[in-house]
Parts: C-alpha cells; structure tokens; sequence
C-alpha cells in the first residue's frame, strides 16, 4: 500500500515523504492515527503544493534572516567594564549582558541564541556567536573596554 506521511516518522520516512508499507500497517495504525494519507493522484499534487509554499516561505525567511545576520555583522559592540589591578575585570560579560547591548543598538536577539560556551572574563575582542536561524550562525565582535 502507497502512503503520504503527514508526519515524521522513525525508521519509516519524513513528513511528505511517499512510502510503500504493509496493507495492514496502513489500514490499522498510519491512516487510522491520521500518521498518513492514502497515495492518490488528487493526495500527492495536494503534497506537492504545500512542499511549494513551505519552500516558498523557508526561502523568505532565510532572506530576511540573512539581511539580519550581514547588519549584525556589521555593528560594534562596546561593553565598559569596571577593571581593577592588572586590567583584570570584576565580573564577567554574559549573554545577558550581550542581549542588552544588542537591544540599545536596536537588535531584539534572545539570550537564548547567544551561543556563549563561557563568559567573557577579559579585556579586548571576543569572537561571540548567534544563531539566528537553524541554518544561519551570525559571528560578532564584541569589544569589552574598561569603563
């Protein structure tokens, strides 16, 4: 029996995949869970039109994220810090203290997406990383001075 899958599924197939499985599969666990739908002509130009739009609208939004990451790229960060002897900082510069920088220069980026493996704990230029997309990892440079 020919099925559509709706969803992905271990071992079987991803989402709009077209698969063959047992006649009994199919008409006792994937149609009846609603996990696929039969293979038919009027099923599968269904399927392909959705894969058109979803492709459509993944391909917009990786434009716009792209346009995002570039002026990202582009910005200057500068966070003062208090130094003491030694230039050794008191504290350190989180991803809190990141996101809060990239709202004043007007980027709304979730700390979540900061991609801080630890914090910065010296002076200069730090390499910092954001995910923007799941395809798209935007690299920044952040400059900590001494205030």
């Amino acid at each position: 029996m020919k099925v559509i899958l709706k969803e992905d599924i271990r071992d079987l197939g991803t989402m709009g995949d077209t698969v063959n499985v047992a006649d009994g599969y199919g008409r006792n666990f994937l149609l009846p869970k609603k996990l696929a739908i039969p293979a038919t002509k009027v099923n599968i130009r269904m399927v392909e039109h959705e894969k058109r739009l979803i492709n459509k609208r993944k391909e917009k939004i990786v434009n716009q994220v792209t346009d995002i990451k570039n002026n990202l790229e582009k910005a200057e960060i500068n966070i003062p810090v208090k130094v003491g002897e030694n230039d050794k900082i008191f504290g350190s510069i989180t991803s809190m203290d990141i996101e809060d920088k990239l709202k004043e220069i007007g980027f709304n980026i979730d700390r979540k997406s900061i991609m801080l493996d630890n914090p910065i704990k010296d002076l200069g230029i730090q390499t910092v990383k954001i995910k923007l997309h799941s395809e798209i990892i935007a690299e920044i440079k952040v400059n900590v001075i001494p205030e």
